[in-house]
């Protein structure tokens, strides 16, 4: 197995499923209503829904700086507004995430191992840094939303 192919089993891992620390993306997803990823049970936090259009931005950057482009996202694009709160917007964003990573495993196909140790763009980090660090957001982010799923739950669970 090369390089490449470990750094998309691993980008697969975290998102898809079969990670070894436990629920990937995909999974803690799973079964999260429109209404529990608007709710904040954590005052300062952010919610579900931001984290998950988070995550998008920060995969859809980091294929964009795959492809040539630095993707400097600014306050808004780094954590997008939550307009819509139906459960259609949500299969949406959901939609959009799902799009965002398969979009970033197809321009990681594109790689050669050869280019893994080379700045993704001047002055920026390597490819392989980068591309480690996107799989590292993805799991910090899926902790996140792990915890504030729990949250969610206890505090209906409390309040019935």
């Amino acid at each position: 197995m090369t390089e490449l192919e470990r750094i998309q089993d691993q980008m697969k891992r975290a998102y898809e499923g079969e990670a070894w620390h436990g629920p990937s993306v995909r999974e803690t997803l799973a079964d999260i209503s429109a209404k529990t990823a608007t709710s904040r049970p954590l005052p300062g936090a952010h919610n579900i829904w931001e984290l998950v259009l988070h995550i998008a931005a920060w995969k859809a950057a980091v294929r964009r700086r795959l492809e040539g482009d630095r993707a400097q996202l600014s306050p808004e694009e780094d954590w997008p507004a939550v307009i819509e709160t139906d459960e259609a917007a949500w299969n949406s964003t959901r939609d959009a995430l799902e799009r965002a990573h398969a979009n970033l495993l197809a321009a990681v196909a594109r790689l050669d191992d050869s280019m893994l140790h080379e700045p993704i763009l001047p002055g920026m980090s390597s490819r392989y840094i980068t591309l480690h660090g996107v799989i590292q957001h993805d799991l910090y982010h899926t902790g996140q939303i792990g915890i504030l799923k729990k949250a969610q739950t206890s505090a209906e669970n409390f309040s019935n």
